[in-house]
């Protein structure tokens, strides 16, 4: 396997031996810098610190924080400061507020979490600094709150379905949904369109305004899926919204190059808002109300390896990444302080390594978040972020990916495009140790949007095709202990996609009513679908798949095939 390049970039430090042992007051006082400390020559500061683990202690009440302090003390009055940065600050800057004082070595402290009041940390990073006679310099990453979870009042397990089988519903055609006993659904939230008026949030000292007629058709749909033990998955999406522009990043307008934007989590504004919504519809969709129902996976914006997704304009993979790792984490802390095991996903589209499709300004590779996301994360404390992928074939407009560009869907991590035809290249990366949760686990993977066209440009209807790719790569997927999830991008075509050769749908669509989507008659992929599933009906429901697909075992094509002990 090729080793990451990206990762644990940070110098292995030797550290001095020792403990020394904190416990803090109830409430952090406002220190004043050490007198007479300014320094006649400027000396270069080559202290160093790593902060290891901050955490919220079994009482709910504190944070307990470990640091390793090393490296020459010159230039400084030979101490260590610990400060509190807000998710928003950039930098301790000319403050003086430090939290507590260290000497050189291995440090353990602990101090208030001040959870729920006007000084609450929860959301905050700590920094280590030291002092060279006129302010106070940043020595260590900023580390944040790495178990959100410890506060949370909902500590229901996950919804785990007994299988991968998942549908984006029509919410008009949620019996034929039950009937082909669908086990994950996807739903879209868009900021843009739940503001509004109707229903007020009360949120740290503020009145915050949401749209009821829109919210209430959310709780609509996902409590009737929910309701069903469906395991509901929310794509949150930053919609363009004039009337709110501290949702966006500062200058940015609204562009025909993208769809949706990039989430600010930069400024106090800007935070501070996002932080309420995402707070809201974590409250809102916790399973406490069953008219509400409950989320259970939360995908914080779509494909973001493409601005198109997530625009925030013109910048380098590094940049981009820190500021949506920033976004990503206040959402995760939003989350599972409310939901201790709900699940927080990235999203991306199945462009690994395509040099044409990363241009390191709008456009970048999945390989490269990947990367560069864990190396942001690890450095500032390590959380369970999970990856939301869409395998689509390659073509879109051509249903088979068994026989898609060899040179394009190579069997190595530099693969240029990864999807079904080399998915186990995905499960594979993200089984490495370095990219596996804190606890040693490999991180959840869920497909959330990928479908196959029952038509053709060249060959117009190919709907045994269609049927035949999916149970092809169903098969694929329930072999893989690494997916969670298989989630189908259409119950039934969308005209404004049947234009352009995209049928992928269970359902075909009335063609004369515009862009509404209206089903009319079934395809071969529903029954299949509708089987796939079911150990007394799977491999017979498959079977004519076979001479499509050339082949004469399913176990032939799909390694640690589950029903291999039924073939013939």
């Amino acid at each position: 396997m090729n080793k990451l390049k990206l990762f644990r970039k940070i110098s292995t430090m030797l550290f001095m031996a020792g403990m020394v042992c904190f416990t803090l007051p109830a409430h952090a006082e406002e220190n004043t810098p050490p007198a007479n400390q300014e320094q006649e020559q400027k000396v270069e500061i080559t202290a160093k610190s790593r902060i290891t683990e901050t955490l919220i202690t079994s009482d709910k009440q504190n944070i307990s924080i470990k640091a390793e302090n090393s490296g020459d003390m010159q230039g400084t009055d030979g101490k260590y400061y610990l400060f509190e940065l807000k998710a928003y600050e950039n930098g301790v800057a000319s403050r003086t507020d430090y939290i507590k004082a260290f000497e050189p070595g291995k440090v353990e402290a602990v101090f208030p979490l001040n959870y729920n009041t006007d000084s609450d940390r929860l959301y905050s990073s700590f920094v280590m600094t030291v002092y060279d006679g006129s302010k106070y310099i940043e020595v260590s990453d900023p580390r944040y709150i790495t178990n959100p979870e410890a506060v949370a009042k909902n500590t229901a397990p996950f919804n785990d379905p007994l299988t991968k089988k998942g549908l984006n519903i029509e919410i008009n055609m949620l019996a034929d949904a039950f009937e082909l006993g669908v086990k994950h659904v996807a739903t879209n939230i868009a900021f843009h369109q739940i503001l509004g008026e109707g229903i007020d949030f009360e949120y740290e000292g503020k009145t915050y305004h949401f749209n009821k007629e829109v919210i209430e058709n959310y709780d609509k749909t996902i409590s009737a899926l929910s309701g069903k033990s469906m395991t509901v998955s929310a794509i949150i999406l930053n919609g363009y919204n004039p009337k709110e522009p501290d949702l966006f990043h500062k200058g940015t307008q609204k562009t025909d190059k993208a769809l949706y934007y990039m989430f600010n989590a930069e400024t106090k504004e800007g935070f501070e808002k996002t932080k309420a919504i995402a707070a809201f519809l974590a409250q809102r969709y916790d399973g406490s109300n069953p008219d509400h129902g409950k989320i259970s996976n939360w995908i914080i914006g779509n494909e973001i390896n493409n601005q198109y997704w997530n625009y925030i304009g013109e910048r380098d993979i590094a940049s981009y990444v820190a500021t949506y790792e920033k976004a990503f984490r206040l959402f995760y802390t939003a989350i599972k302080s409310t939901s201790a095991n709900d699940r927080v996903y990235f999203s991306l589209d199945f462009y690994w390594n395509t040099p044409s499709q990363k241009d390191n300004k709008t456009k970048y590779g999945g390989k490269e978040i990947v990367d560069y996301f864990n190396s942001f994360v690890e450095r500032k404390g390590n959380i369970n972020w999970g990856v939301a992928y869409h395998p689509y074939p390659n073509p879109l407009t051509e249903p088979e990916f068994w026989d898609d560009d060899p040179t394009q869907h190579t069997n190595d991590f530099e693969s240029p495009v990864i999807n079904f035809k080399n998915l186990s290249v995905l499960t594979d990366y993200l089984s490495q140790e370095p990219l596996k949760e804190p606890s040693g686990h490999v991180r959840h993977i869920i497909l959330t949007e990928q479908g196959f066209t029952a038509t053709s440009k060249t060959r117009g209807d190919v709907e045994y095709l269609q049927a035949a790719a999916y149970a092809y790569s169903y098969y694929l997927v329930d072999s893989n202990p690494h997916i969670d999830a298989y989630i189908v991008s259409r119950q039934v075509d969308a005209p404004l996609e049947v234009r352009d050769s995209l049928s992928f749908g269970l359902w075909r669509c009335d063609m004369n009513v515009g862009d509404d989507i209206k089903a009319t008659s079934r395809r071969k992929i529903w029954q299949v679908f509708k089987n796939i599933d079911k150990k007394e009906t799977t491999l017979e429901n498959t079977e004519f798949a076979k001479q499509i697909i050339g082949i004469s075992k399913w176990s032939d094509v799909v390694p640690n095939f589950r029903w291999k002990a039924l073939e013939k």
